[in-house]
């Protein structure tokens, strides 16, 4: 239970948060004059966030906030005191100068800060204070989250898997009823399963963002865009086949509609479905591990039961074509439904394939390390002067060898 509880995001942002907040007061009471430096604990509890990527970006965020609000106070003081108009008028311009200067979510920080600075006596002693324990307080979430950066791609992981476990519950459950006598209901509340999917994968999604922004800037995690695009491209791909899935389970309702109260296929052609959604669900899950296995060995042997998967998915689908095709032969009444189905089922084994998949990998590899070049284009070039200075020692020892 501990090791479950220490993996959940908000038992670990509080912990976090608590613990930055008390060394920040710690840290304020010794480097401040203030007796009660409740700005810094108040700074690192609004700075420290789950991952290091968004504490980096919410302490410049918070300190450009706290600042620019310290200045306009500042500048107020020096001509009017505190009254209601003027009070009305600081606001005013603290949020304008919190837009202009795109601090973000911390735009009423700006007014905040100056409403603070402006209704006490000593105005520069206490701006410069605020502004002192301010940067006390981002550094020290800062140094919180630079030392014990977090990561939250098990998190993502299991998400993943666990979506991959729905859908194969829902496609095996859509085998399972093509035997049952044809029920416009159940069919209905299939369809409804899998419309719950999209709100499935947006759960997965912000997982998998947070999942992302935990590997952005980590000195712990090696190959962050590899790490990501993995992740991100298996998602997008459950995505498909959900989508597939919710499709094809409106072609079992409108089936069940055209035929109430009687069968849906004859026995030899659900038996041959049923084992084809069945294929395909395995298919499903062994993809899910495939994504998510870190370790190379492991991933092998995903890869491996992968392909076996689609390869048993295949012979089962022949097996259904060939018999469908006969059932058409004999009555052709509602056979484009009939053909939607392989075609869906042939979609989500396309999206499945491994083949398929390492296309994807490759173009948003390449397009993640294009993106990165373009957005940092003096850290790309420091990484080539770094490369070529690496180049020039091995080939002087390679001659001094030939010597």
């Amino acid at each position: 239970m501990i090791r479950r509880y220490a993996r959940e995001p908000a038992v670990v942002q509080t912990l976090r948060a608590t613990a930055a907040a008390t060394l920040a007061y710690a840290a304020a009471l010794w480097l401040s004059e203030e007796p009660a430096p409740l700005t810094a604990p108040l700074t690192a509890l609004l700075v420290v966030q789950v991952t290091l990527y968004s504490t980096l970006t919410t302490s410049v965020r918070r300190v450009n906030a706290v600042v620019a609000g310290v200045l306009i106070a500042s500048a107020f003081s020096l001509w009017v005191g505190l009254s209601w108009w003027s009070l009305g008028l600081i606001i005013l311009a603290s949020l304008t100068v919190g837009y202009l200067v795109r601090v973000g979510e911390f735009v009423p920080e700006v007014a905040i800060s100056a409403m603070l600075v402006l209704g006490v006596t000593r105005v520069a002693d206490t701006a410069w204070d605020r502004v002192l324990e301010t940067l006390i307080g981002a550094a020290v979430g800062l140094l919180f989250n630079v030392l014990l950066p977090p990561v939250w791609v098990g998190d993502a992981e299991e998400s993943i898997d666990e979506l991959s476990r729905r859908m194969r519950r829902l496609l095996l459950d859509m085998g399972e009823g093509l035997s049952a006598p044809a029920s416009v209901t159940r069919s209905a509340v299939r369809l409804h399963e899998a419309r719950r999917l999209d709100n499935d994968i947006a759960q997965v999604d912000a997982s998998l963002q947070q999942a992302e922004d935990s590997l952005r800037l980590n000195p712990r995690v090696r190959e962050a865009l590899l790490n990501r695009v993995v992740l991100r491209t298996g998602l997008d791909t459950l995505e498909i086949c959900a989508v597939v899935l919710r499709v094809m389970a409106r072609t079992l309702t409108d089936l069940a509609t055209a035929r109430e109260g009687g069968r849906l296929f004859p026995d030899e052609v659900s038996r041959a479905l049923d084992e084809l959604f069945a294929r395909t669900s395995d298919a499903l899950v062994s993809f899910a591990v495939l994504v998510t296995s870190e370790v190379s060995e492991s991933a092998r042997e995903a890869e491996q039961r992968l392909a076996e998967g689609l390869a048993a998915a295949a012979a089962a689908r022949e097996r259904a074509a060939g018999l469908l095709l006969a059932r058409v032969h004999r009555d052709p009444r509602h056979w484009q439904l009939e053909g939607a189905l392989l075609a869906e089922a042939d979609r989500v084994l396309a999206e499945l394939d491994p083949e398929h998949r390492s296309r994807r990998l490759l173009e948003e590899l390449d397009r993640g390390v294009r993106e990165q070049r373009e957005k940092h284009p003096h850290l790309d070039g420091l990484r080539q002067w770094a490369r070529s200075r690496r180049r020039v020692p091995h080939g002087r020892r390679a001659r001094a060898r030939d010597r």
